[in-house]
């Protein structure tokens, strides 16, 4: 219980906690829609999902400065790849932070004049393109080990032989295969990697959807949001789980 109000009493926390009751919301409201019994409730979830989606906005605000930070902590990296997409998503964020915070003044009418059709375009522009500069990363993460998973077995097969590592060298000769399985093998090894993937894989199914380049339905991106936003809880509650830069 302690743990629950300390994660609570944190801005991100509660923001996690409204993203996740947002996309459950879209998601439920897609499923049952289809009902026509079920109208009044379809109305309510989307009258929630509204709400939460406003809510996370207020949680937001500020958010520009931090990742300001982190893309100056970011410059100081001693990886050239790892240091280049992370200061790019931090800066590309900090943008969309700000025509965030610009469609929030829109919402609550202290700018009634503002283009929100434009500014939403963007805002999901600068998302997006963060969401490719932090799976670059991540799959800068997973070469680099892959690399050194066979490195590490070419150095061990003239030693010695032990079931796993017959395993790892017949999967090497079995193309996709082997492939797929050392792939499986170190994500399995490194939690915050495999999660990490997972949650910039499943945050890509909305600006996709936005932007035009895959069209899905709200079904899709309201599980991919919420599969995203329980990532980001769990990640935010034990932060050995989270990647670090």
């Amino acid at each position: 219980m302690e743990g629950f109000v300390e994660f609570t009493n944190r801005s991100q926390g509660r923001e996690r906690i409204f993203r996740a009751t947002q996309y459950t919301c879209m998601l439920l409201s897609y499923v049952i829609e289809r009902n026509a019994d079920n109208e009044k409730l379809v109305l309510k979830l989307k009258q929630l999902e509204s709400s939460m989606s406003s809510g996370r906005k207020m949680f937001r605000l500020g958010n520009v400065v931090h990742a300001l930070v982190a893309a100056r902590k970011t410059t100081e990296l001693p990886e050239v790849l790892p240091r280049i997409c992370l200061t790019a998503s931090n800066l590309t964020r900090a943008l969309y932070f700000f025509c965030d915070t610009v469609l929030w003044l829109k919402n609550v009418g202290l700018q009634s004049d503002i283009n929100k059709a434009k500014w939403q375009n963007w805002a999901t522009k600068c998302y997006y393109f963060s969401l490719l500069m932090n799976l670059a990363r991540d799959w800068y993460e997973v070469s680099w080990r892959l690399e050194q998973a066979v490195q590490e077995e070419k150095m061990k097969e003239n030693c010695f032989w032990d079931e796993q590592h017959q395993q790892l060298n017949s999967s090497k000769c079995n193309g996709l295969h082997g492939f797929l399985f050392l792939l499986f093998q170190i994500l399995r090894r490194h939690p915050p990697l495999l999660l990490d993937m997972v949650k910039n894989l499943c945050d890509l199914s909305g600006p996709l959807d936005t932007l035009g380049i895959y069209r899905t339905n709200p079904g899709v991106i309201g599980f991919c949001g919420l599969l995203s936003s329980l990532v980001g809880i769990l990640t935010l509650a034990s932060p050995h789980l989270k990647l670090k830069d």
